[in-house]
Parts: structure tokens; sequence; C-alpha cells
């Protein structure tokens, strides 16, 4: 039986589906099933995957990179209006320096592979600049704030925290706050860098520091003095300095120390910034590394391994953090994850040994 057709209803052949043909202008998107078969897994792995649940190392490799051949996008617009997120992280640094950049660079690249962007503010250690980083993100409505521990933002956290909102910590602390946390271990890194220039016979060792009111400053002194204290050495307070974690203040911090009666033969840095400063001020004055001065930094940077005797240095595990981060981050947006109390997860780290120090010789009477 034929039925009459209408002017408009024109048998028409099938279109093949979007993407079937080779030739066609327009490909179909990839969707979750294609990334299952690609990656030769279960579809409620790659589900648990991109909703930043525990998946096998060898499955998650094998995930990301067949969302990286695919061309795979979450629907973002449809993943929030389930679950009233916006998809988006904050994260507030002090400064763009070589440690937060490659932080803010690894952390970002994760945040992808779970449909979630970074938006990042520099604040500059300034307080009216950090009311107005915790404004911004308020106002964007993420769905987590990632930043270094400042006390004058205490409150705007609490509420942060308060309004649902969950804050990680990372590089500094403050105590008392209701934040996960995820740190390195400050102090006896510390420990086992000024314990290397003891152990090679220094005695006269000296600490630029970090601000007395910063966590991790006082860290970082903390386990000079343990270093010092385990090796029976008194220390002299002359050979504690401020640098303020700043080129600037590494430059001055050196200059001081060298004026004094019994300058220091080695120097613990406890950050790149003030290394970079007073390895500036060494070479001004014709002062070799080692030979006049042993030197060893915390944090490590591509431009130590590039010095001309290269320079030992504690390297923090930047990849490390960024995925601690990321899994945090996972785990309080997820439905399961949200009640959990905060956590503190203290990452280690590594000395490497370069050419920057050497075993001390005490100069011939004459």
């Amino acid at each position: 039986m034929v039925r009459d057709r209408g002017p408009f209803d024109l048998e028409q052949p099938a279109a093949p589906p979007l993407g079937d043909d080779e030739n066609s202008p327009r490909r179909r998107p990839s969707t979750i099933i294609d990334v299952a078969n690609e990656a030769r897994v279960a579809i409620g792995t790659v589900s648990r995957f991109l909703n930043g649940l525990p998946v096998r190392p060898g499955n998650r490799d094998q995930i990301e990179a067949a969302i990286q051949r695919l061309g795979y996008r979450r629907n973002a617009l449809a993943a929030a209006m389930k679950s009233d997120l916006t998809n988006t992280v904050g994260f507030m640094v002090p400064t763009l320096s070589e440690f937060h950049t490659a932080v803010l660079q690894k952390l970002s690249q994760r945040m992808r592979t779970s449909g979630r962007a970074v938006l990042a503010y520099c604040h500059n250690d300034d307080r009216a600049s950090v009311a107005e980083a915790l404004d911004f993100f308020a106002a964007h409505r993420v769905d987590c704030l990632v930043m270094d521990g400042l006390d004058d933002a205490a409150d705007g956290v609490r509420e942060l925290v308060a309004g649902g909102t969950p804050v990680i910590y990372y590089d500094n602390d403050v105590t008392g706050m209701p934040v996960d946390r995820v740190l390195v271990e400050n102090r006896a890194a510390s420990a086992r860098a000024v314990g290397h220039l003891l152990d090679i016979g220094h005695t006269r060792v000296a600490v630029l520091a970090g601000p007395a009111g910063n966590y991790t400053g006082r860290e970082r002194l903390q386990g000079y003095l343990d270093a010092m204290q385990a090796h029976d050495i008194e220390v002299a307070p002359d050979y504690i300095v401020n640098g303020n974690w700043s080129e600037r203040g590494g430059y001055a911090g050196i200059l001081k120390l060298l004026s004094l009666e019994h300058p220091p033969t080695a120097l613990f840095s406890s950050n790149y910034n003030m290394t970079i400063g007073a390895l500036a001020l060494l070479k001004e004055h014709g002062l070799r590394v080692p030979q006049d001065i042993s030197v060893v930094s915390f944090d490590d940077v591509p431009l130590f391994s590039l010095h001309e005797t290269g320079i030992t240095a504690i390297a923090q595990p930047v990849d490390n953090i960024s995925e601690t981060i990321a899994g945090l981050i996972n785990s309080r947006l997820s439905e399961e994850g949200t009640w959990h109390a905060s956590q503190t997860i203290t990452l280690g780290c590594n000395l490497i040994l370069r050419g920057s120090t050497r075993r001390f010789v005490a100069e011939p009477r004459k």
C-alpha cells in the first residue's frame, strides 16, 4: 500500500552519519564509547577516569593516549548542568616563578584530562591583591581553589570553605585552617642539605633564610638548626640572614655575610631566588664556587645544572606535587569525596649533588 505524499514529503535516501565518510568535511565528535574501544578498557573505567576516580596506572595511560589520538572532548556544559559545577579550578600564586609556573603547567595538563580548566591569579604578596583574588575566584564560582597559604587570606578562605568551595594549600601553610595541604619535607630536606656541608668539614655554615613569619621559611631555617645541633656545632647568630625569598635579598645577604670578621666557608640558601642573587654578588667580587665558598640551594632549577660548576640543590617533586593536588581536587569534587576530613600530604625531596660544594681544607697557619 502506497500512501499519498504531500508537496514536501519527498522520499530521500538516508544520509550517512557524520564522520562515517572520510571525505566528509565534518567528523562526528568522539564519544566515551570510542575512547573505551580505542583504549581497550571498559566504558565504566573511562567514566571513572573522567570523573577523577582511581584507575590503574596502565589503564590510565591507555585512556590518556586514546583521548589524545581521538581528540575527545568531554561535554563540559552537560557535566556542569548535572553536577552544578563550573569545571574551573582557581590557582593563586605570589609570583610566576620557576617553581610556581611549573606546578601551574603540570596541574593544568592534569586538569584537562578531567574536563576542567585552571584560572590563575598572581597576587605578588600584596594584601589588596590577595583580597581581589579571593573575590575574583568567588565571583567566577570556581569548583576548588589551589593556593599558597597566606595569613592575610585566612578569613576569605574560611568563607570559601564554609560556602562549599574546597581549598588546597601548597608550598606554604597556615596552621588551623580547614583545608587540604600538599607540602614537602622542608625541614628534613634542609637538614640533609646542611648536613652534607657539615659532613665534608665545614663548620662556618651560614643560611639565607626566608621571612620568620612564613611557615616554609621557619621550617627550612629549623632544618638548618637541626643539622647544626646534630653535629654539635654552635650557631652564630650573624650567620642567619633573612633574604626575604628574593634575588635582591640574596645579594644583600651574602654581602653582609662576607663582611663579617670570620665569613662563612659554606652557604645554605633557602630558595633559588636568593641563591641567584648570592651567585651574582660572588661573581661580581671575583669569588669562586666552591673554591672560596661552598653553596647549596633549596629548589633546583635548570639554570643550576648549566652553572660552570653546577649548583648542589634540593629538588622539589613538581610532578608529584601537581599529581597529588589533582587527585585531591578530583576526590573533593566527586560525590563520594566531599565529606572527608582535611588531609595533609607531605612529599619527599631529593638532594642533587653537583660541583658547588667541596671538602673544607683549613688554610695553613703563617
